[in-house]
């Protein structure tokens, strides 16, 4: 190991056989393939100087470290690769600085990494962790990839404690499985983040993946994954971001909460083909998050809520399918731009899916609805969601408010349908007509009046404004009056709704 250290070669201590290489079975490996903790830590902090014309680096492969690896505080500078090597104690890391730090395939008790400093990548993919890991203000210099690791749970319920991390590129972290809350708190990603695939699972606690306030350049995908069932020796070891026919496809699945509230995201929040298994107390909570496309395509979660109070959004993509009913759902202050539905998503389903938003009446998710809609040019599907308002509202008044509500709702449709309030003006034009047409009422000046004309005279009385040449010429009296003033009223009230319907198609050509 010492020489190949100096000309930067593997040392492998492998038998070269799999069942015996496994570095997760519980087959012993003898001393032959052990390697001293301290022995490891004298080389990477006080090793030998490389052999003239190479790079000296630790390249180990299939090795037993025995005893507790500490580098806290230390100053690794020589590229580290362990693979398939199996660690009796834990791994110390807090405060270390390193070039390029890669374990693949490793067995190791608990990785504590408080604080480190990496110029190059940080690469956990395939390992397994038994007590949690812990990177709580670490720095990566460029990508910190995980995917396929397996973590187990630590002493405080967490699998990973990440809180304060930034990775200056992407964190990959595909087909990764947690048995314990992930914490991200305020974490900062420079490129992309990517879950796709993971599966996710915190049967101990309230959340499977806490990360409020996390920030992402780019996009964060927490979305199924395709398998091309090739598997190199450098990740992604078979996982393709391009589905390809025929390939197994595994989901991103979350046993537990998910919060991401107050988020910050450049591009995308991506909830393609994910599932969600939550317990009546959690939930999926997007509270306060800031993203140009939230899209949320996965599958309904059967328990729990959805929280997107007070997140903006720019473009929401979404289906009909992926959203939960009635008390599953809140999203009063959500603020969107354009919807982008994928699939059948009609008017009906889209006023259900406010609907259960809203288990108390409220009207800003119906006129936020009605606006994007009308900005759309889907200005008759704008109508139908105010008057949805309206019919909501009408629930929460008294009696008296009701009555008033269901006449306003079956004349004229709250004025939403002017083609009816129309209708009812042509009927009330024909019965006034006829009406009229049985009376020759006396004129109030004998030398000056037209003549009587019963059909004038009742549209003079709808029409408001406009004077038709009829009304003010003739004396009516008794039950004549009355109904001439009814038509009056019925007039202001009818072109009024009329001429609203006429003024929104105007603003909106």
């Amino acid at each position: 190991m010492w020489r190949a250290f100096r000309t930067g070669s593997v040392c492998d201590l492998s038998a070269r056989v799999a069942e015996l290489d496994d570095p997760f079975s519980e087959r012993r490996w003898g001393t032959e393939r052990s390697v001293r903790a301290e022995v490891l830590a004298l080389l990477l902090l006080s090793g030998p100087p490389p052999v003239p014309g190479r790079v000296n680096s630790l390249k180990l492969r299939g090795a037993r470290i025995t005893g507790r690896l500490d580098l806290s505080g230390g100053l690794v500078e020589p590229y580290v690769e362990l693979q398939s090597c199996r660690f009796d104690g834990e791994l110390l890391l807090p405060e270390a600085r390193f070039t390029t730090l890669r374990l693949v395939r490793c067995a190791v008790p608990r990785i504590e990494a408080a604080r480190l400093h990496t110029a190059g990548d940080l690469h956990l993919p395939r390992c397994r962790v038994a007590r949690g890991i812990r990177l709580t203000d670490a720095q990566i210099g460029t990508d910190l990839l995980i995917s396929e690791l397996v973590v187990q749970r630590d002493r405080k319920g967490r699998a990973i404690a990440a809180d304060g991390m930034s990775v200056a590129q992407d964190f990959q972290a595909e087909m990764l499985e947690s048995y314990g809350e992930i914490s991200l708190r305020g974490a900062k990603v420079g490129v992309s983040m990517s879950l796709r695939g993971a599966k996710l699972r915190n049967p101990y606690g309230r959340r499977a993946l806490n990360a409020p306030q996390l920030t992402v350049e780019r996009t964060l995908y927490l979305t199924s994954v395709a398998l091309d069932g090739e598997s190199g020796s450098t990740p992604p070891y078979g996982i393709s971001s391009t589905p390809v026919r025929g390939a197994r496809v595994q989901r991103f699945d979350c046993r537990g909460g998910l919060r991401l509230d107050d988020g910050r995201f450049g591009d995308a929040v991506d909830f393609y083909g994910a599932r969600f298994s939550l317990a009546s107390d959690q939930e999926v909570s997007l509270r306060r998050i800031q993203t140009p496309e939230l899209r949320f395509v996965g599958e309904r979660p059967e328990q729990g809520r959805v929280v997107l109070s007070g997140a903006k959004v720019v473009k929401l993509v979404d289906t009909a399918m992926s959203w939960p009913g009635p008390g599953g759902f809140a999203m009063d202050g959500f603020s969107y731009e354009i919807l982008a539905p994928r699939g059948h998503f009609p008017l009906v389903r889209r006023l259900e899916w406010v609907e259960a938003a809203t288990p108390e009446y409220s009207p800003e998710p119906y006129e936020r609805l009605a606006a994007v809609l009308r900005n759309s040019g889907e200005d008759a599907d704008a109508r139908e969601v105010l008057l949805a308002k309206q019919r909501r509202r009408r629930e929460t008044l008294p009696l008296a408010g009701k009555l008033w509500g269901h006449l306003q709702d079956w004349t004229v449709a709250y004025g939403y349908r002017p083609g009816r309030a129309a209708l009812w003006m042509a009927v009330l034009w024909a019965a006034g007509a006829l009406v009229f047409s049985r009376h020759d009422p006396p004129a109030i000046k004998a030398d000056e009046h037209p003549e009587w004309n019963p059909v004038l005279y009742a549209l003079d009385l709808l029409v408001p404004v406009i004077d038709l040449g009829q009304e003010g010429y003739w004396r009516l009296e008794g039950g004549w009056q009355w109904v001439s003033a009814a038509l009056v009223m019925l007039g202001w009230i009818l072109a009024t709704t009329v001429a609203a319907g006429a003024s929104r198609l105007l603003r909106r050509g």
